[in-house]
């Protein structure tokens, strides 16, 4: 490390003082909002958190029309999360947010802000415990050097390596993208500490618990079971014998990769089962069956939405739905989107996932691809792979000035299609088209930065 940026580590705070700030700032926040959303007709409280708070209330408040409609469900004598329209979570959701019922409307707020907190945790020990340490130089240093004498005396390896840990975490933890989602009551933090808390297990080699996390990663939002192909690679191949054909087979199939498969899919089936035993079919439906045949006309990040938009039956034309074209049934069709992501997502999990160490790229690049190729993409789902950053930028050997570039990129497709969308949003005008257009920039820039970045990792 040159004595500059030694230099620059040592006005790092130290990592309790960042967390005492990102924990102030997020009950600031929520102070704020609860103020903001009394004096102000534009909430700051995302829409969402009203959906999670509706359903908690359904659950504690059973009626004749409210009910689990599953068959531990009259024994119970719960209500329907589901009675809320729009609600397409999994029950447990709203189980956790009761709270806002008994004690107080914006105790989901502090819970999701306080997933935050720990993801920061988990996110420093990985990176002082495992990652860091695992990282060694290109070359050794010269012991000529007298700068770097110095440094020596000054602070101890483990000393640098924990204020290396406490900037990188301080980018997530002070990040307006991560702070705002969380204070305005987006669940997104829950489900980002369960992958947190799968990844630390896989990289410690803990798979049995990493197979039952990622069956209740998978529960709370299926994208996470892409996951599973890079593990049973990283399970397989270190257990391998031979080469070949024949070695690879081994690899992908033996007891190991039988029994984290059967955890984790287990995991994932026991919760299924069990919340279908009290809420029935409204929870498999809602939560599974809808997203299947979802047609998203809204504009979104995705360029899928434009297709979805041309061919969006009308009210008067739903009934002459199933007489459309071929070409139109196709490009209405969830396999459009469904094969080209789920190719890419398993894909690069299968072809990467071969070491441990590789976990974290790995998962990077199948969320990357999974978001970017998604039918449906709003800013939130950034934070799904935006999460892995943290952990992965010591891996990564990019100059400053690339990054700075990549970066420019990624803000600057996401900036120009705002402004179209800001002008069919707020102005009324019709630029679909142009919009389309800017969804397709998007893409290719967004396209463009996951390819430097795979070129910059030092495997």
């Amino acid at each position: 490390m040159s004595s500059a940026s030694h230099d620059v580590l040592r006005f790092i705070p130290s990592f309790n003082r960042v967390l005492l700030v990102s924990a102030l700032l997020r009950i600031a926040l929520i102070l704020y909002s609860e103020w903001h959303d009394a004096h102000s007709v534009v909430k700051y409280t995302d829409v969402d958190y009203r959906v999670f708070s509706d359903a908690a209330r359904f659950v504690l408040h059973p009626s004749p029309e409210n009910h689990a409609q599953g068959p531990l469900g009259a024994l119970l004598h719960v209500g329907d999360p589901y009675t809320r329209a729009t609600y397409r979570y999994t029950p447990l959701l709203a189980l956790l947010l009761i709270p806002n019922e008994l004690l107080h409307p914006s105790f989901g707020k502090y819970l999701f802000a306080g997933c935050d907190i720990l993801a920061g945790i988990l996110m420093y020990q990985l990176l002082v415990s495992i990652i860091l340490p695992s990282i060694t130089p290109a070359r050794p240093p010269d012991p000529k050097s007298a700068s770097q004498v110095a440094g020596t005396d000054r602070e101890s390896h483990t000393d640098v390596q924990q204020r290396v840990a406490t900037a990188l975490v301080s980018a997530h933890l002070l990040s307006p993208l991560v702070f705002t989602i969380s204070t305005r009551g987006s669940s997104e933090a829950v489900l980002a500490l369960f992958v947190l808390l799968t990844l630390y297990c896989a990289l410690k080699g803990r798979w049995n618990v990493a197979a039952v996390l990622l069956g209740l990663s998978t529960h709370w939002k299926i994208y996470p079971f892409v996951y599973g192909v890079a593990c049973l690679g990283v399970i397989g191949s270190e257990g391998a014998v031979g080469r070949g054909w024949k070695g690879f087979l081994r690899s992908v199939v033996n007891w190991r990769t039988f029994r984290f498969g059967l955890l984790s899919g287990a995991t994932f089936l026991a919760l299924g089962l069990a919340m279908y035993a009290i809420w029935g079919y409204p929870f498999l439906y809602e939560s599974y069956l809808y997203h299947l045949h979802r047609l998203d006309h809204r504009h979104n990040f995705s360029p899928y939405f434009y297709l979805i938009y041309l061919t969006y039956p009308s009210a008067f034309s739903t009934a002459d739905a199933a007489d459309l074209p071929i070409w139109r049934t196709l490009l209405r069709s969830p396999l459009t989107s469904f094969v080209p992501q789920m190719t890419l997502a398993l894909g690069t999990g299968l072809l990467l996932g071969r070491r441990r160490n590789d976990l974290v790229f790995t998962w990077f690049v199948q969320t990357f691809v999974f978001v970017v190729f998604n039918k449906v993409c709003t800013s939130q789902y950034f934070l799904w792979y935006t999460l892995f950053l943290p952990l992965l930028i010591p891996q990564l050997s990019i100059s400053r000035r690339r990054a700075l570039l990549y970066l420019g990129v990624w803000i600057g497709t996401q900036a120009l299609w705002l402004s179209e969308a800001y002008k069919l949003e707020f102005l009324g005008q019709n630029v679909f088209f142009g919009l389309w257009v800017h969804s397709l920039i998007y893409v290719i820039g967004n396209c463009w930065v996951l390819a430097g970045i795979m070129d910059g990792y030092a495997r």
